[in-house]
């Protein structure tokens, strides 16, 4: 951040000393007094939307199912992770946004799908190496020990000018003009972490690395390998112990929206093959009965930091007075007082609780 001097504040120490003495000496008391921690239960019985993310879906957005397959192994079309359901929950309703993402603790996140087939496929809980779906000619193709492939979760990236604000359940696969057939060209796809960043995980067979899923699918009362009856519910407890799942969330709930991306590798062959089908918000089961549609519970903390440490280090310090100066005479979590804009008052609070 490029802070310029502003001539109000150009010496703080030049604001009139009695309105510092007056302030400052209850400071640290009000923003103690500001700074409750509240902790947050949301539970969503039903997306505020979903999408079958698949380049030959003609209803995205509205269809009443959402299947998940790989494609055809060695085959040069499609990602390799070729149908993908997304699943999108607007969270401020019931935890508040725009504290900051450093001012939630995701404690636990969980996703639940239902399953909209009978005995089709196999129970699988663990993640398969990307050597199990290359091509049978391949002399590194390994093969799969247990029965199927598991059904996992991943955080929701954007390309072609979308992003998480504009992205809707109907907006289009891919720009126009652009190849369907084509690998890496979805707006939205499933996002996971590689190496220090977020990457696209729709292709990591071709990329030749195995993803870790933000969760595996896991199903109560079944063993591994056990087929699938309908209406079971499938869960992801999302792995808030990695750093950059509990980052990926927090940003989340700060922007109130979060969208993941249930995907699978299930092996299939150009337009066969059994594969899972998850209920949409818009099937007629779930209208009718209020049940089936992908559901949140969620438990968020928020920072237990003193109000005056914006940047949550710990204490109050030279960067959170960088904070507060740049947000000079707008809003947000600076505006200490909470008249609306960020001012002297505010300032005069952020000294009074330096090194707190």
């Amino acid at each position: 951040m490029n802070l310029r001097p502003i001539s109000p504040l150009r010496a703080p120490a030049r604001l009139p000393r009695p309105l510092l003495a007056g302030i400052a000496a209850t400071a640290v008391a009000a923003v103690v007094g500001v700074a409750a921690a509240d902790t947050y239960t949301a539970t969503f019985a039903s997306p505020t939307l979903d999408r079958w993310n698949y380049p030959f879906n003609p209803t995205p957005g509205t269809r009443i199912t959402a299947s998940t397959f790989g494609n055809e192994p060695g085959a040069p079309e499609f990602d390799n992770r070729d149908g993908q359901f997304i699943v999108g929950f607007d969270t401020g309703a019931q935890v508040p946004a725009g504290l900051g993402a450093s001012r939630y603790e995701v404690v636990s996140c969980v996703v639940e799908v239902t399953v909209a087939n009978d005995f089709v496929i196999p129970y699988d809980p663990s993640v398969d190496p990307y050597t199990v779906f290359l091509a049978a000619s391949n002399p590194e193709r390994t093969e799969d020990e247990d029965p199927g492939q598991p059904i996992e979760i991943y955080g929701v990236g954007f390309r072609n000018g979308f992003s998480r604000a504009n992205w809707v359940e109907t907006s289009p696969f891919t720009v126009a003009g652009q190849n369907l057939l084509n690998p890496s060209v979805r707006n939205a796809y499933a996002l996971g972490w590689r190496d220090g960043a977020w990457v696209d995980v729709s292709n990591s067979v071709r990329g030749r690395w195995t993803p870790e899923p933000f969760a595996v699918g896991t199903i109560d009362g079944l063993k591994p390998g056990d087929l699938v009856p309908i209406g079971t519910a499938i869960r992801f407890s999302l792995d808030v112990s990695r750093p950059e799942v509990q980052a990926y969330l927090r940003e989340a709930v700060d922007a109130g929206r979060l969208r993941l991306s249930v995907t699978s590798l299930t092996l299939v062959a150009q337009q066969s093959g059994d594969f899972p089908v998850f209920y949409c918000r818009e099937n007629p089961i779930v209208t009718a009965t209020g049940v089936g549609a992908a559901t949140l519970s969620m438990t968020v903390a928020t920072s237990t930091c003193v109000a005056a440490d914006l940047d949550c280090s710990g204490s109050v310090g030279a960067q959170d007075l960088a904070i507060l100066l740049g947000a000079w005479g707008g809003g947000g979590p600076a505006d200490l007082d909470g008249n609306g804009t960020v001012g002297a008052s505010d300032l005069a609070v952020l000294l009074g609780a330096w090194g707190n």
